[in-house]
């Protein structure tokens, strides 16, 4: 793995306190915990009730809290390798619940849509359509709080480790309509659209790719840096390894002053043919750079095609690199154990 880009162990746990012991919740905290549904849902089959949310700022602090502890536990201790590990599966915990309400929420809205668009317009079918709705919505805002702290987690996570984190897989009404029917269909329309907003970042695409084992993350770093400040809303297109040049440029968008958005474009399949099918998928997506970094057939096979479309190229070649000082140390000590 390449030297992660990090603070020393003293300077990460003097971060802390700007991060989660502030006396206000950030502004995603508030939306998310800050005002609750009137009535809610807590699970399927129960009445609708008036439940409390925890307070911002406490589940901001709480949250912030689970992953600093791992590191502040294990540091200078010969576990603090493992910190990193053991956080990610905490992050990935929020991920995970996250993930088991956003698909049961998309069946209740697939539920609510059958019975908007049916025209009985009783008082029975009316409540029931009303306390699924409800129900939706009280997943929708269960997902929300709990997406809020894994997105938290994954800062803090961040913040620590020196690298972003990132999950083990992959990214309606008419005149005789009633008013339930024309709020449900309001609903969908506005879950559609905020759905679109989150999975389709906007902004000109640039690709970065190369082999897992590259380990000068500056270099990457320093022409990131440049690219962005010609196209500052830039949309970066990875193919999602978690070592290397995709990770690499993976970090320096999760830095908090940069925020570029991130799209893996992983392998969907398997075989050799698999990846060359991603490549001219990647051309399809029409970016405006890239930056390749020397690798294997399949590199080399990109780096043809975005030429070939004249897509302006940053190329790297592996002895572009800094020496890796990781790797000299290490020379070093089994020098000095021979001798």
């Amino acid at each position: 793995m390449a030297s992660a880009p990090r603070s020393s162990s003293i300077d990460r746990f003097a971060d802390l306190p700007t991060l989660y012991a502030q006396m206000t919740a950030t502004p995603e905290f508030q939306a998310a915990f800050g005002d609750p549904l009137g009535l809610s849902i807590v699970s399927p089959g129960e009445e609708p009730a008036e439940y409390e949310m925890p307070e911002p700022i406490a589940a901001q602090a709480e949250c912030g809290g689970i992953v600093a502890a791992i590191f502040d536990l294990f540091c200078d201790t010969r576990l603090e390798t493992l910190a990193p590990e053991i956080a990610w599966g905490i992050v990935n915990s929020f991920h995970f619940v996250a993930g088991k309400l956003e698909r049961q929420e998309d069946r209740l809205a697939e539920e609510v849509g059958g019975l908007a668009r049916q025209p009985d317009v009783s008082e029975v079918y009316t409540t029931s359509l009303e306390e699924k709705q409800l129900l939706c919505q009280s997943v929708a805002e269960q997902r929300h709080a709990i997406e809020c702290m894994r997105d938290y987690a994954a800062e803090m996570y961040r913040t620590l480790s020196g690298w972003p984190w990132s999950p083990a897989r992959g990214t309606r009404a008419s005149t005789a309509s009633s008013a339930s029917q024309i709020a449900a269909l309001d609903f969908l329309r506005a879950r559609t659209l905020a759905t679109r907003e989150k999975h389709m970042p906007q902004g000109p695409i640039v690709v970065v790719t190369g082999p897992a084992d590259w380990h000068d993350w500056k270099l990457i770093w320093d022409r990131l840096d440049l690219i962005k400040a010609r196209i500052p809303h830039m949309t970066l297109i990875t193919t999602g390894q978690r070592r290397g040049v995709d990770q690499i440029a993976a970090a320096w968008a999760a830095r908090t002053e940069i925020g570029v958005p991130v799209v893996v474009y992983g392998l969907y399949g398997s075989g050799r043919k698999t990846a060359f099918k991603r490549n001219r998928k990647i051309l399809e997506l029409n970016p405006v750079e890239a930056l390749l970094c020397e690798g294997s057939g399949v590199q080399a096979n990109l780096y043809q095609l975005l030429r070939e479309a004249d897509v302006p190229i940053h190329a790297f070649h592996r002895a572009d690199q800094a020496v890796d000082t990781s790797v000299l140390a290490q020379q070093r000590g089994q020098a000095s154990n021979r001798g």
